[in-house]
């Protein structure tokens, strides 16, 4: 029986859903050095926010990306809320990023696009 899983969601530009294509849609890429906190988001409504008011702006597209995540795995990390209450996200720290991309089941699926 598979485990129990998560849904969550990451809203990225075209770079980093460039990288995530190459790892076969299955990890996302390292932070970069000026990067310490991978953020997932709780829900689509808040990606969709993220994708088309800030990545939109900043790279010319904006993409919100889904995946699902072994629940038990995810206890680990508390569910922050950084504006109002569709604002949930979790922070996960840059260096544990490989061992997160490992209890990802599935595939990384891009749900929504914005030019």
């Amino acid at each position: 029986m598979p485990p129990n899983t998560i849904t969550l969601y990451r809203p990225v530009g075209p770079k980093e859903l460039a990288l995530i294509e190459q790892s076969g849609w299955k990890a996302f890429p390292p932070r970069l050095p000026e990067q310490p906190i991978f953020y997932p988001v709780m829900n689509e409504d808040y990606a969709i926010q993220i994708a088309r008011d800030w990545n939109v702006p900043a790279s010319g597209s904006g993409f919100v990306t889904c995946f699902e995540v072994d629940a038990a795995y995810l206890s680990r990390f508390t569910e922050q809320v950084v504006g109002g209450s569709m604002h949930r996200e979790l922070w996960v720290p840059a260096e544990e990023l490989e061992e997160f991309n490992q209890h990802i089941h599935g595939l990384i699926e891009v749900t929504q696009s914005f030019p």
